[in-house]
């Protein structure tokens, strides 16, 4: 896993209490189906993305298409770190 995917497997752990150590986690795993994220825990996932990499995820971006694994979360982040404007189409 790169730097923010591994960021991301962190804050599950550390912030959203998600059971996976992390070194069991893949950029591929489901939030909802093999880590175990309910709704609360993808609402925090956002807030802590956006805190944690200086991001703002719009309700736009917080789509279950960009939230669906940890790969397409960190896929997001980076879209929007190169961005000045307002990621999506």
């Amino acid at each position: 896993m790169n730097d923010i995917e591994r960021a991301i497997g962190s804050l599950l752990v550390a912030d959203l209490f998600v059971e996976v150590p992390e070194d069991r986690m893949s950029p591929e795993d489901r939030l909802r189906g093999d880590l175990g994220l309910d709704s609360l825990g993808f609402v925090e996932l956002r807030v802590q993305c956006e805190n944690t990499f200086g991001v703002t995820i719009s309700d736009a971006d917080f789509t279950p298409e960009n939230f669906t694994s940890i790969r397409s979360v960190a896929d997001l982040v980076r879209t929007l770190q190169g961005s000045s404007t307002v990621a999506g189409d």
